[in-house]
């Protein structure tokens, strides 16, 4: 196996575009204003890893690890996450851009999305049990059929859930982005 182990390690501003990133695992390391704009990740395991200002838009998941991974300040653009390793994945979200990405099927329960841009994501069949989504712009995020049982909405906007495609049971939500959980019926609604 030709795989090499990285732990405890700190990788800052360097461009995998241009630079091989090495095939293998990398636990507890930190990335650092690193770009992985469209760079093959396949088959890599990163374990409680932290990437911070890091761009990885459009980079290719196929079976990449990602367990109890922290995504901060980074740039996510159409990400396709249900590629994934789904084994153990589990990842955070904070300040980052997931415009136009996928979390098709995958079974993520109590990830947190705290300020990030989800504009036009796909939760489509997803498990989000538990989930948080604090202060994030879902405009254009579709919900089909996903599990959204105790998640918390109640600071997100721009979203529309059809309360029946979903499951919502105990969701929290808080007014008046509620409203979007009528966005199907195309009524008019109007405060007083």
């Amino acid at each position: 196996m030709n795989d090499s182990y990285f732990s405890d390690e700190k990788f800052e501003k360097i461009n995998y575009t241009t630079t091989l990133l090495k095939k293998g695992e990398y636990e507890h390391c930190v990335f650092v204003n690193c770009d992985f704009s469209e760079v093959n990740l396949s088959g890599i395991k990163f374990i409680e890893c932290i990437f911070s200002a890091c761009n990885l838009s459009m980079a290719k998941l196929l079976k990449t690890t990602f367990n109890n991974v922290q995504f901060i300040g980074c740039k996510m653009l159409g990400l396709h996450f249900e590629n994934c390793n789904q084994f153990g994945l589990s990842f955070s979200f904070d300040q980052c851009q997931l415009n136009h990405s996928s979390f098709y099927q995958t079974h993520i329960k109590q990830t947190n999305f705290k300020d990030t841009s989800l504009v036009e994501s796909d939760f489509t069949e997803c498990d989000l049990t538990g989930s948080l989504f604090e202060k994030c712009n879902l405009s254009g995020t579709v919900f089909d059929k996903t599990i959204i049982e105790k998640t918390d909405f109640r600071t997100a906007y721009n979203y529309s859930i059809n309360p029946e495609n979903n499951r919502l049971r105990k969701a929290l939500f808080s007014l008046p982005e509620v409203t979007g959980l009528l966005d199907k019926y195309d009524i008019i609604i109007e405060s007083r």
